[in-house]
């Protein structure tokens, strides 16, 4: 397990965290939901070491997911990739196993806001770390390809006995990937769940866990 206390995190007079504490289990997915505003990126930066704060964060080798690709300009998609794995057969497994063989020796600046984003993905999965941290990981794919790019993630994080630690205000992609769902509200957890079912889930296994989901969002 990663124990993770923040006994304060504030901006100005705006307290985000107060005693917080949480536990994330090895080798699997966690999801933490919430509301715009409520911390999230807030706190995969104080795990990152990105931010200040006041508690007790292990010291980790984090792979980051941000919201947008933040891909280095001057370098292709296999190029990029190179940046955090040496290994040109595993570089090219997950330009494959991502859709991006025909946009391997491509720059940024011809991608789809999709394209980049899967660049960014495969370039945290290939990095040798401790934890992949993701913000809203999946926000700029369209419906199908998110889809598809999820059945990639969570086939690629089992194999690779990977930890990934995800945020997302979108109950649909919580209820389809996370082995553990976390709603965090005002600093604080007020719901906590291993939900059944092997993910990803299919529609008809998330009907339940959304709508439970739902209800307590909207509590």
């Amino acid at each position: 397990m990663l124990d993770f206390e923040i006994t304060d995190k504030s901006y100005g007079d705006n307290k985000v965290y107060e005693n917080f504490r949480l536990s994330v289990e090895e080798k699997k997915i966690t999801c933490i939901l919430g509301e715009s505003g409520c911390g999230k990126t807030t706190l995969l930066n104080i795990i990152a070491g990105l931010t200040d704060y006041k508690g007790k964060i292990p010291r980790l080798k984090c792979s980051y997911v941000f919201q947008t690709p933040r891909l280095v300009p001057n370098l292709t998609v296999r190029g990029n990739l190179a940046l955090t794995c040496a290994d040109g057969v595993r570089v090219e497994a997950v330009i494959e196993r991502m859709r991006l063989k025909d946009k391997a020796d491509s720059y940024p600046v011809s991608l789809s806001g999709g394209q980049a984003q899967r660049v960014a993905l495969a370039r945290a999965l290939l990095f040798d770390g401790d934890i992949m941290l993701l913000d809203e990981p999946f926000s700029s794919l369209d419906l199908k390809l998110k889809r598809e790019i999820i059945q990639l993630f969570c086939e690629t994080i089992k194999e690779a006995g990977k930890t990934a630690l995800f945020v997302t205000h979108d109950i649909d992609e919580a209820a389809a990937l996370a082995q553990r769902i976390v709603v965090i509200k005002g600093g604080k957890i007020v719901y906590d769940s291993t939900p059944e079912y092997d993910v990803p889930r299919s529609l008809g296994q998330c009907g339940q866990l959304r709508y439970k989901l739902l209800e307590v969002m909207s509590d």
